[in-house]
């Protein structure tokens, strides 16, 4: 059973600026449909019947819609929070303020609410917010009030609940019902890769894994730590659905690599159930916890976790409970968890866009990790590509930094010993400066991976995805993340592939225009990116993690015998440590980062790029690069069938924007690209630079 909270809020607090918008009472006898809310796995091949009545269902989400004017109004003061000459320039909302100016209408939510609990439902919560209600109830009440049954799955070996028709809600309330956020137990997986053994024909056995004092020396932290700008005063936020394994492990990591002793705790926002020991999962925290003290040693680290119930993914419950807590929230959050959007569902996607936008105005930024598995993001964690271009819609909302992933040049190019030294220091780094970056790609559709190999393409009969050693080692997805918003909203008609009535969230203001940036009229991500590669060319992250269980090893003698991985997850804290750091020297919260990061790149790059800044460069890169810009190889990954892939001939393609012609998703190029955003960063710089 999930926590116990206040049935409503007070009707003084929400919505005291919108107009009601339900006109006429409930009638179950006239409904429409929510679309796009099933899952994927909810198929006549995995269902093993319905549930009883009785099966309790905890902590469901009914997402709301404020009235048009009122998010209009919304959009503008947020814009006006971003631009220095507005007397609202970072003048953050509270939660309560947040309801009161732009939340639904208190009749409304009576009107909604009371419709629930006359369906036998219990209203756990409203927030102040005045767009989500928590409630709870059983599969008899969902089928009767939605009109779709739950059934039991088995989908991959385990057992899971899903809806499986699209939920119904009364007529009346379309205006103002957006959905039931998720009738499922299925969850988002994570971001992180464990490091592989790779074999190619050019490489020998040395790898130069990095530690905190290399990503120090790499993206130039060093300056700040001595000039004392080390996150002290501010703490960063790591939203989980777990506990950490082992907070000694914690305390090792940081012991090991000099870092300071810190502060860190573990919360569970509100009361809500305390998720204990997910394994596997706490690999992740453990990793993102570790890494965001790697960038900000003084700061505070949060761990914020909320149990899964059987349909809410508890780290939505937990961003939910800290920004609409009373007070200030935590300024920084970092979510390493992804789902692709056609999967996702509409309702779930606009929950992340509601509830990113609200911690925004209120001051909070918001760091989402873009996947690792190319611009295929319905194809995570597999060994080939099926479903087409996708991004996750976690990370592809207006209201969150999206984080992609890089691999560095140097063993591409034959450079190590320009770039590591071969003795370690005190702490174990052994990087000498910035070193050239790539994007990280350990598929066999990689131009830079085929043509090392001996290849001149990585497609067709004699591609080097169709040889024994291409399908052997590199049939992979894993890969850093990106590509266009393609369903936010609206359903697809073939089950994770964008299509029917699918529509992607329209392209902010920030992001229009700017050099690289195709003129799609949609969200595009990534926005910025960070070392994230586990292997393939020698490089990985090093972090402690002992659960066995979870493919956790022992943390004694020296790191390179710990657990090694990569994956975007460890971009996305890094960068939630560079935050604190810009937050520490400024003395104020930013909310969306993006303006500034967008505005920053815009006067670097101009309409042409930056020649100095290229990050091909290497080592020969401008003193004052504030990004650099990544404009070799590409994220292109290995595919079947007929869903954006290019197979002239041969068993094996390559993910493709034409099926026709091979136009791979996605290659760098000047200025922003789907495989690596704006490119990585220059920490000093950067933090220098904010305004």
């Amino acid at each position: 059973m999930g926590a116990t909270f206040a049935a409503h809020a007070d009707a003084a607090t929400i919505g005291l600026l919108s107009k009601p918008l339900i006109a006429r009472p409930a009638n179950d006898n006239d409904r429409v449909s929510v679309p796009g809310n099933v899952s994927p796995y909810a198929t006549a091949e995995n269902d093993r019947g319905l549930a009883q009545d009785g099966l309790s269902l905890e902590h469901m989400q009914l997402l709301l819609k404020r009235p048009a004017d009122r998010e209009a109004a919304l959009q503008k003061f947020m814009q006006d929070q971003q631009t220095p000459s507005s007397p609202n320039y970072r003048k953050w909302l509270t939660a309560d303020e947040f309801g009161q100016q732009y939340g639904v209408s208190q009749l409304d939510i009576d009107a909604v609410t009371h419709w629930l609990t006359s369906h036998g439902f219990t209203v756990n919560r409203v927030y102040p917010s005045g767009t989500m209600i928590d409630f709870s109830g059983n599969a008899g009440a969902v089928r009767r009030a939605f009109n779709t049954e739950i059934h039991h799955l088995h989908v991959a070996d385990s057992d899971h609940l899903s809806n499986m028709s699209d939920p119904q809600i009364p007529a009346a309330f379309a205006s103002v019902v957006a959905g039931v956020v998720s009738l499922n137990d299925f969850r988002p997986h994570t971001n992180s890769k464990p490091r592989a053994d790779y074999t190619f024909t050019s490489s020998g056995s040395t790898y130069q894994a990095v530690v905190p004092a290399d990503l120090a020396k790499i993206y130039n932290f060093t300056p700040l730590f001595n000039a004392g700008i080390n996150g002290a005063g501010q703490t960063i936020v790591l939203i989980e659905d777990t506990n950490v394994y082992s907070t000694a492990d914690i305390s090792t990591f940081r012991s090991t690599f000099g870092l300071p002793a810190g502060t860190f705790t573990q919360v569970h926002p509100d009361s809500c159930t305390n998720p204990g020991v997910l394994t596997g999962n706490d690999g992740e925290a453990e990793l993102d916890v570790e890494w965001a003290g790697a960038a900000a040693p003084g700061a505070t680290l949060e761990l914020a976790s909320c149990a899964d119930t059987s349909t809410t993914f508890g780290g939505l419950i937990a961003i939910q409970n800290l920004i609409n807590a009373s007070g200030t929230p935590p300024a920084i959050m970092s979510v390493s968890y992804g789902e692709c959007e056609a999967a996702n569902g509409a309702t779930a996607n606009a929950a992340y866009i509601s509830t990113y936008q609200q911690a925004a105005a209120e001051g909070v930024s918001v760091y989402v990790s873009s996947g690792d598995e190319g611009a295929a993001s319905c194809d995570a964690n597999q060994t080939k590509a099926t479903h087409g271009i996708g991004v996750s819609g976690f990370a592809s909302t207006p209201y969150n930094v999206a984080v992609g992933g890089t691999d560095f040049g140097d063993t591409y190019a034959g450079t190590n010993s320009t770039y590591w030294s071969s003795t370690n220091g005190s702490t174990y780094g052994s990087a000498l400066s910035y070193i050239n970056e790539i994007p990280w790609n350990d598929s066999c559709a990689s131009v830079l991976i085929s043509g090392k190999s001996g290849y001149s393409t990585p497609y067709g009969t004699s591609g080097f995805c169709n040889s024994a050693t291409g399908k052997q080692y590199y049939l992979t997805t894993a890969s850093g993340s990106g590509g266009p918003s393609g369903c936010a909203s609206g359903k697809a008609s073939t089950t994770g592939v964008v299509g029917g009535t699918c529509v992607g969230t329209a392209k902010p203001s920030w992001q229009s225009g700017f050099l690289g940036n195709p003129a799609d009229g949609v969200r595009d991500i990534p926005d910025v990116s960070l070392f994230a590669a586990n292997g393939v060319w020698g490089h990985y992250y090093v972090y402690c993690y002992t659960n066995t269980a979870g493919g956790g090893v022992a943390c004694t003698g020296a790191p390179s015998a710990w657990a090694g991985a990569g994956g975007t997850s460890f971009a996305s804290p890094i960068m939630a440590g560079i935050q604190a750091l810009v937050n520490q020297k400024i003395g104020a919260s930013v909310g969306n980062p993006n303006p500034t990061l967008y505005s920053l790149a815009k006067t670097e790059y101009g309409t042409s790029g930056s020649t100095s800044c290229n990050s091909s460069n290497g080592n020969g890169v401008g003193s004052g690069c504030i990004f650099y810009d990544v404009t070799q190889g590409d994220m292109d990954v290995n595919c079947t069938g007929t869903h954006n892939c290019y197979r002239p001939s041969g068993t094996n393609g390559v993910l493709s924007t034409s099926s026709s012609s091979y136009s791979k998703a996605y290659g760098t190029g000047t200025g922003w690209d789907f495989a690596t955003g704006i490119g990585t960063v220059n920490a000093a710089n950067l933090v220098n630079a904010w305004p």
